[in-house]
């Protein structure tokens, strides 16, 4: 998974920094609500009729055990012991008090995580299918791909009040586990008949009162392409998006209205202006590859026949491997899925207990992750 380096580390600790100060500001009634309501939503911090609401972003849906039993700790101590897990791959805290949140950032800070831009006006957090990395039948790993644009969108001066909040879904196999036609842009890594592999770029989807499929712009974008090209797509939108009724300021709604085909030709138009200037060279996308580390997969795992009897000689352990657990790129693993859909439970919600089980298993059966 994604490591940081000291550049990522610091910058995440300097944001907890300026958001205790601007919470204490707040609290102390040197800014108001207009004022502060920006701010806080640029850190995932929503003011609900209850209680804040806190939404941490889990990039490309990889967590470690460290980081899970890290949030079982949080959510025990400054929650009611549970937090709930999203679609679009962040976990939320339902009960924070807000002059605590500063406390809960510097905390998932220690462990590599944050809540920046995972609410508010701008690009959100970039998500992708939840077996990224492993799948077998991926063409591509859409993570570091899914890190480039985290990079390139964090703290954009130019995207940070959009006229909506912006999503990005990235996949690198055939199954849309990532629901990419359903985001403002969804990237799909394909190949061209050259064998060569780009992206093929979906705009204008969502859910909401008004659930849009999100159309082609592109059919085939070389890589080195992809930041110009996103930025070209999201300068089209800031000009264009409306920003008089929230309820019409989606992409999807831009793209309606004007229609695929001249939102091409804006994009393709503002495209040629920029191209140039935002063009990923090789150097920098091995850079960011470097920051995923690999499991240490054990070489003979293959070799072990126990999980093939298992399946033969019980039936129902047969059934459960069937509906449970999914191909793995190394030969001798499967990928296991927890569900989060107890009876009486609201889907996606989990105990901090159960997040420490979660957290064991991993480390003996999962490699940590």
């Amino acid at each position: 998974m994604y490591q940081y380096d000291k550049y990522d580390q610091t910058m995440v600790e300097q944001r907890v920094a300026q958001f205790r100060d601007q919470t204490r500001r707040f609290l102390a009634g040197e800014l108001t609500e207009e004022q502060f309501r920006p701010l806080r939503l640029m850190n995932g911090l929503y003011i609900q009729i209850h209680a804040p609401m806190l939404r941490v972003a889990i990039p490309y849906g990889l967590m470690s055990s460290k980081q899970v039993r890290k949030i079982a700790e949080v959510s025990r101590r400054y929650d009611k012991g549970f937090v709930h897990f999203t679609t679009r791959q962040n976990f939320q805290m339902n009960w924070p008090k807000l002059e605590d949140v500063p406390d809960i950032l510097a905390e998932l800070a220690t462990v590599q995580m944050h809540a920046i831009q995972s609410s508010g006006n701008c690009i959100r957090n970039t998500t992708s299918d939840q077996f990224a990395g492993i799948n077998a039948n991926e063409i591509e790993d859409p993570r570091p791909w899914a890190e480039i644009i985290r990079q390139w969108s964090t703290f954009h001066p130019e995207f940070a009040y959009l006229p909506r909040k912006f999503k990005i879904a990235v996949i690198g196999s055939e199954e849309d586990r990532a629901a990419t036609k359903l985001h403002d842009i969804g990237l799909h890594l394909v190949k061209n008949h050259e064998g060569e592999i780009g992206f093929e770029v979906l705009v204008g989807g969502g859910l909401g009162r008004t659930p849009i499929i999100g159309q082609q712009i592109r059919p085939f974008l070389e890589k080195k392409d992809l930041l110009s090209y996103l930025e070209a797509i999201l300068r089209v939108y800031n000009r264009l998006g409306r920003r008089d009724n929230k309820y019409k300021a989606r992409i999807k709604i831009t793209v309606r209205e004007h229609g695929i085909n001249h939102i091409r030709e804006l994009v393709e138009a503002e495209w040629v202006q920029i191209r140039d200037q935002l063009e990923l060279n090789q150097k920098e996308i091995d850079r960011v590859k470097s920051y995923f580390t690999e499991p240490e997969y054990e070489a003979d795992a293959a070799a072990d026949e126990s999980y093939e009897k298992a399946l033969a000689e019980d039936k129902a352990f047969a059934r459960w491997a069937k509906q449970n657990t999914f191909a793995h790129k190394q030969p001798g693993y499967r990928a296991v899925y927890v569900s989060l859909k107890a009876p009486g439970i609201a889907p996606g919600d989990v105990t901090s207990d159960q997040l420490e089980v979660i957290s064991d298993l991993a480390d003996e059966f999962s490699l940590g992750e």
